[in-house]
């Protein structure tokens, strides 16, 4: 899943990327609004943090010119700001949810799971296809009971799978949503990854769950291919 962190204290802009990125997250960073501005309208995300008080543009500006161009990404706004009417012009703006600093690293990763889980039909965080369990926050999965391990990037690809595991998700879009702007890929990584995923989730069980759409991309269910 591909945040786009918009933050301008260096050092905490840092540490969020850092913690982010060891939870499996794509991270696009940019420390002003204006840089931020171009991330936002250019670059796919799954989730938008963004710093309420940035230098060349602010935070509410640059939501609320989002907003106007039709871009949907769930906004997670970060505040030093504790007034209610300053929560409130966030909200009208656009903004799905807010923190006040300072915050929890463990409750800002909470929020995104609760955002990323509003803009898919997944509402809990345990994702459940048939007998796989993909648990969002702990990072797990398991099938038929049995733990599967899985490195960060495994189960970044398997977890977006599981958010979209009513259509087809194209290698692109994959891609755009694993890997951060700018990354050097080899044309056939998608495919090296989903092998490993099947090996680890479908070798042994008669029912597959990944399937492959030939000549579009791949699905994550317990109908047939």
């Amino acid at each position: 899943m591909r945040i786009i962190l918009i933050e301008d204290e260096r050092d905490l802009a840092a540490a969020l990327k850092k913690g982010l990125v060891e939870q499996g997250y794509t991270v696009d960073a940019a420390s002003d609004g204006e840089e931020g501005l171009y991330m936002a309208e250019n670059f796919p995300a799954d989730v938008i943090v963004l710093d309420l008080l940035l230098p060349k543009m602010d935070g509410l500006a640059l939501l609320s010119r989002v907003r106007r161009k039709g871009i949907q990404t769930p906004v997670l706004l970060l505040t030093a700001r504790d007034a209610l009417s300053d929560k409130i012009k966030g909200l009208d703006a656009g903004a799905d949810d807010y923190l006040t600093k300072p915050f929890a690293f463990a409750e800002l990763l909470a929020r995104i799971r609760a955002l990323l889980r509003r803009k898919t039909e997944v509402k809990e965080s345990v994702i459940r296809i048939a007998d796989l369990q993909i648990d969002t926050a702990s990072h797990e999965a398991r099938r038929a009971g049995r733990a599967i391990p899985l490195s960060a990037r495994e189960f970044a690809i398997l977890q977006y799978l599981a958010y979209h595991s009513h259509a087809v998700v194209t290698r692109t879009r994959l891609i755009e949503h694993i890997y951060p702007e700018g990354y050097e890929w080899d044309s056939n990584i998608v495919d090296v990854y989903i092998n490993r995923l099947r090996n680890k989730i479908d070798k042994g069980f008669a029912k597959k769950l990944i399937h492959t759409v030939r000549g579009t991309g791949y699905r994550l269910n317990d109908e047939p291919g």
